[in-house]
């Protein structure tokens, strides 16, 4: 197959011209072609996500989006979680910043066209009683009411935890037999084919983006209070959220002492793609969805009865 020479941009930047085509097979992109000073010393400064990143932590009032989640389930009649309001939440939040929803290809940032977030689910192997880490996507989160991201979000777990997701158990029976000294070059292998490629890999049993565009993870589910999570490089994903667990604290309001429930969420963010000016408004549209819910999540209306 005969490959086309490289081609040069308007900027003197050379580029491959088989993978900068606009409609790409695994996932779709546009490139970013307006760039500041500090976002191209940024992708410049660092050759991994092995060091820039940068962490935050964000605390919630979560008084009335508790109120909000079991006036849901009371209802509906669904189980209504944290962590289904922080997906949407998050979705939002990325519809309000669209420059965080990026990834690097050949040291060049695209933006995604499309908004899917990462549950990280824990889970026990059936064989051997360990416990493990696994995950699940759902795709144009945005797009989803808070019912159908419930309804979708769920299904996908319970194929993960029950073993059913037929792409996923191939993948872990994969990893299970393969040498440890080729793990890291198998991931990156798949990180370069999938994302700096863009390729269409489902014909080898790899779904299409199948770590989206931001990851979250329930740490507070496991009791613990606080964590950071490390940026993982094969998954591309830019900014990583650990969900502590919701605690009782006294606090000032209206001028008052009271006691509030609290949760604090702690972010991993990729220096080279996010900065404080991204984290600024993704963490002022978290908080306007938490404390407002009613506003946001949309009203709470009984399930339509079936004759």
């Amino acid at each position: 197959m005969e490959v086309p020479p490289p081609q040069v941009t308007t900027d003197g930047n050379k580029n491959l011209a088989p993978f900068m085509e606009p409609e790409m097979p695994n996932l779709k992109l546009s490139p970013k072609t307006q760039l500041s000073t500090f976002r191209k010393i940024a992708i410049g400064s660092w050759k991994t996500v092995g060091d820039p990143s940068v962490y935050g932590c964000l605390a919630l009032n979560m008084d009335e989006a508790l109120r909000y989640l079991e006036e849901y389930r009371e209802v509906t009649g669904r189980r209504l979680t944290v962590t289904h309001m922080m997906g949407k939440a998050v979705a939002a939040a990325l519809e309000k910043m669209p420059d965080a929803n990026a990834l690097l290809r050949f040291n060049r940032l695209y933006l995604r066209d499309e908004i899917s977030i990462f549950f990280q689910v824990v889970m026990e192997d059936p064989k051997t009683g360990e416990i493990d880490l696994s995950g699940t996507v759902v795709h144009n989160a945005d797009q989803k009411s808070l019912g159908q991201f419930i309804d979708v979000m769920e299904s996908n777990v319970k194929q993960v935890r029950t073993g059913t997701d037929q792409k996923l158990e191939k993948s872990r029976n994969l990893f299970k037999k393969m040498p440890l000294m080729l793990v890291r070059w198998f991931l990156n292998t798949l990180s370069f084919l999938g994302y700096t490629l863009n390729l269409d890999l489902r014909w080898a049993g790899v779904p299409k983006d199948a770590f989206g565009s931001v990851a979250i993870t329930n740490i507070g589910s496991l009791g613990l209070e606080e964590a950071y999570v490390p940026l993982a490089p094969y998954t591309r994903i830019p900014l990583f959220l650990a969900m502590g667990a919701i605690q009782e604290i006294p606090a000032v309001v209206d001028g008052n002492v009271q006691v509030i429930k609290q949760m604090k969420v702690f972010a991993t963010f990729d220096h080279r793609i996010l900065d404080g000016a991204h984290a600024a408004v993704m963490s002022k549209t978290l908080r306007q969805w938490f404390e407002n819910p009613y506003e946001h999540f949309g009203p709470i209306e009984k399930p339509s009865q079936k004759a």
